[in-house]
């Protein structure tokens, strides 16, 4: 995913430089689906980026624009740690798999690892060349990847912040990096219209995935690591055999850049957001379009499946956030109250309750109650 920040980034890379109200039904295949406003995250001073649930549900981070990450009781909303120490503004902020630690990426070409209880730095990743676009940990929460305006992704220590590899090939910028579940295998997508599928441990390239036309934004693994799903500039998503590189499906049907691209929980369909304002449902298979989730009246910056994949969460430009019947396409809710452009949106593990991060600098919970 590429989001409201990273692409107000990209523009300086590329140029030199309320009350909440529920609205449900909404013409939704289920009625009794409702999406309760439960508080809102107020601290940060600029453009909150991005927004992510603990493994555990208990804890949110959020990453902004105002050069600092901050962790919050996920039922309170209180705030209970600020992260302070990058000089530019945050791309992105994930938790470990355990819970206990915390990755962010920043254009100050530096990645930080954070103890998620405390707030306290435990080690700066230095990438001396570029921006850090993003990072995240792998399945075991022993390494990190990054990706760089360098050109490269990096494998790093989790714990020692020692670069362990550095992964070579692409020729224009890289825009994220993914392990695949076993931790075994990584993904990168590029500007170079292609991605990459690289060992984890050495650093080898495995293969090279081309087809796109255009910039690679976003790039996935299946659950099971057999596929992956990119998306990009040129308005196509592709699936691809991860282990082979061949090209399987390509999802046609957007009028415009795709944003960000993923697999359902089981691996049988994708989802995929556009700049065209709409959010549409595929096949993992066949590549035949499922649905097309139309409603919102700008860009739609993210979609996410619930862990169950029966809804799906968007973020959009309009302010609102949005949850669909994954099967059906249909408008369950609109979650409203946000004062700027919604940058991203998540279910909490236990898809109880879903997170939204805003431009208007705040980030929001809201609870699920399905029936």
């Amino acid at each position: 995913m590429v989001s409201g920040g990273a692409r107000r980034a990209l523009t300086l890379a590329l140029t030199g430089v309320c009350s909440a109200v529920l609205a449900s039904g909404c013409g939704g295949s289920n009625a009794n689906f409702h999406a309760v406003p439960h508080a809102v995250l107020r601290g940060h001073t600029d453009a909150v980026d991005s927004a992510a649930f603990s493994p555990d549900g208990t804890h949110i981070v959020t990453a902004s624009t105002d050069k600092t990450a901050r962790v919050w009781d996920a039922r309170s909303g209180k705030s209970l740690a600020v992260l302070r120490g990058h000089t530019r503004l945050l791309l992105s902020a994930a938790f470990s798999p355990d819970g206990t630690r915390i990755v962010t990426a920043s254009t100050d070409k530096t990645a930080r690892v954070w103890d998620a209880r405390s707030g306290r730095s435990l080690a700066v990743l230095r990438d001396p060349a570029d921006i850090v676009w993003s990072a995240a940990f792998s399945p075991g929460g022993t390494r990190i990847v990054t990706a760089s305006g360098d050109k490269t992704a990096r494998v790093w220590d989790a714990r020692s912040g020692k670069s362990l590899a550095v992964l070579r090939g692409h020729t224009g910028i890289v825009w994220s990096a993914a392990f695949s579940s076993d931790g075994t295998r990584i993904v990168t997508a590029s500007a170079d219209k292609t991605a990459r599928v690289w060992d984890a441990r050495s650093g080898k390239s495995l293969a090279v995935l081309r087809g796109h036309t255009d910039f690679v934004y976003s790039a996935a693994f299946s659950s099971d690591g057999t596929r992956i799903v990119t998306a990009g500039e040129d308005g196509t998503a592709r699936v691809w055999d991860a282990g082979s590189g061949k090209s399987l499906a390509v999802l046609r049907g957007h009028t415009g850049v795709l944003y960000s691209v993923t697999f359902s929980p089981d691996d049988t369909r994708v989802v995929t957001a556009s700049d065209d304002g709409t959010a549409r449902v595929w096949d993992a298979r066949s590549g035949k379009s499922l649905a097309v989730l139309r409603g919102h009246t700008d860009i739609v910056e993210d979609a996410a499946f619930s862990p169950g994949g029966k809804f799906i969460v968007t973020a959009s430009d309009d302010k609102t956030a949005r949850v669909w019947d994954a099967r059906s396409g249909k408008s369950l809710a609109v979650l409203r109250g946000h004062t700027d452009i919604v940058e991203d949106a998540a279910f909490s593990p236990d898809g109880t309750r879903i997170v939204t991060a805003s431009a208007d600098k705040t980030a929001r919970i809201w609870e699920v109650r399905n029936g």
